[in-house]
């Protein structure tokens, strides 16, 4: 059986939904695994800078024989590893090595709130 959404004949319990297709990413969200992608695919350069949260990790891995680096925090390594792994498959993850962030995790990105002027009176 089909149902005409805007103006197409789509298959029940089909992919699209309101005449929208999945993508491939949508299903590959950090958010979903707890992780958080602070800098891809740079360098190593500038994944050593000083001036990110000491609980990221610098995630080595390969994308079509070329190798990649990627600096990506989270509560436990695994989860980035289940991402990685999910993401780019079995032989392309190389290694997961902490950081060189010296910030306090709970304190990273922490803007200071502006002070308000007093008044003279």
């Amino acid at each position: 059986m089909t149902v005409n959404v805007g103006g197409k004949e789509i298959k029940r319990g089909g992919s699209t939904v309101a005449g929208q297709e999945k993508k491939e990413d949508d299903k590959l969200n950090p958010s979903a695994y707890s992780c958080e992608i602070l800098l891809s695919k740079t360098t190593m350069d500038k994944a050593k800078d000083k001036s990110f949260p000491s609980d990221a990790c610098i995630v080595k891995y390969l994308v079509d024989g070329k190798e990649c680096i990627d600096l990506t925090r989270s509560g436990k390594q695994v989860n980035i590893f289940d991402m990685y792994y999910d993401k780019y498959g079995k032989e392309s993850l190389k290694a997961i090595e902490w950081g060189y962030g010296t910030v306090n995790p709970s304190q990273w990105g922490y803007k200071t709130p502006e002070k308000k002027k007093r008044r003279k009176g």
